[in-house]
């Protein structure tokens, strides 16, 4: 059975090993992975620049049977995870399944047989930097289309900006894809429009490549986290450890993934408890509630927490952007407070990234023209500054085509992939891998999760119905991203679906007291849904006696009671609440769904 797998980024590879790994007599998958760049990596390998590095921790976005050594530091720099991508293919043998500089231009359904021709051309052999004219077919019993959401630059109009380049000299207008280095922010004027995670790097990389200035420009502000939690100071005693605590890994399983019952999955209960305990921690820790250590650029209230929005894990350039905003009394900031790394605080530096409003327009002149928002902070500080930008970055993220799809054979879109955003009802033959994007999390995992779920899709041994779909980030119909899914709930509903979420019971006979421990406490790594099921994998319970169980003894005792203990009884209050409630209702004659 011959499949397409169209790109080698980390959804790609993952899908094609899972292809080859699970096939079997009735299912002898035969994968082949079309690359149109010069090797594999996808957006790590060729939108990367100077000193990035990944914001979800190895642990979480390491795949499940090849991971990185525990001396490996917590948080990759983009090189190293291309590097261990490399390795992977490398170690699983998938190098003589990828054809690299092969672009697929067209796919179709064939009329007769209903299979899918995929059409492609490959690099000129004369001129590498053009393609060959000749244009070559592969027919496909199966299609996984993982081209990834961070391809195709977004570029918003703004009125004026044309007139940027008009100027002497004229103004460097690009988006951060082509972004680089520091070298060309040294010494500018630089605005960047957009505080995603890009966003905030640029910012943090202007300010310390001696830029003259730094304008950071969001359009509704923004939530602000560090990767890894630690530089806390309370009542005198630092939280200060030598191995942080990556954010990603405090999510706790049971009763929040693990036995959550179907009417507190569909109120999102967990969520909004989550938001308002956090938001309180918050403000005790730092003396806002608007993130951590976020003091200007906060959400409209309806948007604030992780039920809402991507958290934004890029927190380097958070001082620069305080420093005009934060006001708290020394008294309070004795009883606690967030360090700031020494480097970015003075007496070492007093620069100060300024957040503005998204510009409405540019002048002939280059001047940047703001909106008025009397209720936003940076607006009101803004108001009235000549803003004349000497480098624009867009840093407003991408968009999703899929042009190669032949129109006359009505395929779907990732938006309209209404099976676990995996496939479309009807047409379970083209999956779309690794087109949904966690709130805190990685989407290198989801698409070794997906891989799975379309295989067991496509073997017909998904358990139906399936469940209604409750890990949706909760967004406005309006919304211009509708693809935000909260990682563990996603995690736990796939596995379940494909028989891979082990129950307690399963695992304490199984496997012992160890691995019970760390499935309760531990958050929803893929690790846990290979212990059972059609996926088992001899490799999960050393990864999760070693690594997952030193997130786990990272947290501390206290940390563990804190985010653990306390969430973990509540919840399971709540839904033994829900279970009776919904016994009672079984037995008038309701159902619970």
């Amino acid at each position: 059975m011959k499949v397409v797998v169209i790109g080698a980024g980390a959804a790609g590879l993952v899908t094609c090993k899972s292809l080859l790994e699970y096939a079997d007599s009735d299912f002898p998958f035969d994968p082949i992975v079309l690359e149109q760049e010069d090797a594999i990596g996808g957006t790590f390998r060729y939108r990367s620049y100077e000193n990035a590095t990944l914001v979800s921790s190895k642990q979480l976005t390491s795949f499940s049977d090849f991971r990185l050594p525990l001396s490996q530091s917590d948080h990759l720099t983009l090189e190293e995870y291309v590097d261990y991508l490399v390795r992977y293919a490398k170690h699983f043998r998938l190098e003589e399944r990828i054809r690299l500089k092969h672009r697929v231009i067209n796919v179709r359904r064939d009329a007769t047989s209903g299979e899918h021709v995929v059409s492609y051309v490959k690099k000129s052999s004369e001129d590498p930097s053009q393609w060959d004219d000749t244009v070559r077919t592969i027919t496909a019993r199966y299609i996984a289309i993982c081209t990834g959401l961070h391809v195709i630059p977004s570029i918003p109009s703004i009125p004026g900006i044309e007139h940027l380049s008009k100027l002497e000299p004229p103004v460097q207008v690009f988006h951060s894809h082509t972004y680089k280095g520091r070298s060309q922010l040294s010494g500018k004027r630089v605005m960047i429009l957009g505080t995603g995670e890009t966003g905030m790097d640029l910012a943090y990389e202007s300010a310390k490549a001696g830029a003259k200035e730094v304008v950071l420009c969001t359009r509704g502000g923004f939530l602000s986290f560090p990767k890894a939690l630690n530089d806390f100071e309370m009542f005198g005693f630092r939280f200060d450890s030598e191995k942080k605590v990556p954010i990603d890994s405090l999510i706790t399983n049971l009763a929040e993934t693990a036995y959550v019952h179907p009417w507190v999955a569909a109120s999102h209960i967990r969520w909004f408890v989550s938001d308002f305990v956090i938001k309180r921690v918050l403000w005790v820790l730092t003396g806002t509630q608007a993130g951590c250590n976020q003091w200007v650029g906060e959400l409209e209230p309806e948007r604030l927490g992780r039920a809402y929005v991507f958290l934004n894990k890029s927190h380097k350039a958070m001082p620069y952007i305080n420093r005009p905003y934060r006001k708290r009394s020394s008294y309070l900031d004795r009883l606690s407070r967030y360090i700031d790394p020494p480097e970015d605080s003075p007496p070492q530096t007093n620069f100060t990234v300024d957040l503005a409003p998204f510009p409405v327009s540019f002048l002939p002149n280059g001047r940047a023209v703001f909106p008025e928002l009397p209720k936003r902070k940076d607006a009101l500080r803004m108001m009235g500054r000549d803003v004349r930008p000497e480098v624009v970055i867009y840093a407003t993220g991408y968009r999703q085509e899929f042009g190669f799809l032949d129109k006359d054979s009505e395929y779907a879109t990732p938006g309209e992939a209404n099976i676990r955003n995996v496939v479309r009802e009807g047409d379970e033959g083209v999956a779309f891998i690794g087109f949904v994007r966690p709130g805190v999390g990685a989407i290198p995992p989801i698409a070794e999760m997906q891989s799975f779920f379309w295989i067991s899709l496509i073997k017909g041994k998904v358990h139906r119905p399936l469940t209604p779909p409750h890990y949706h980030l909760l967004v406005k119909d309006t919304a211009r991203i509708k693809y935000g899914v909260d990682h563990s709930t996603y995690m736990s509903t796939l596995a379940k679906d494909i028989g891979a979420a082990p129950s307690l019971w399963e695992v304490w006979f199984q496997y012992g007291a160890h691995i019970l421990l760390c499935y309760c406490f531990g958050a929803a790594f893929t690790s846990f849904y290979r212990l059972v099921g059609p996926y088992k994998s001899p490799v999960a319970p050393h990864v999760i006696k070693t690594e997952i169980w030193d997130t786990i003894t990272r947290r501390g005792v206290l940390g563990n009671v804190i985010m653990g203990v306390i969430p973990m009884a509540f919840y399971l209050v709540v839904n033994w609440i829900a279970f009776c409630a919904g016994l009672v209702w079984t037995l008038l004659g309701g159902t619970v769904e």
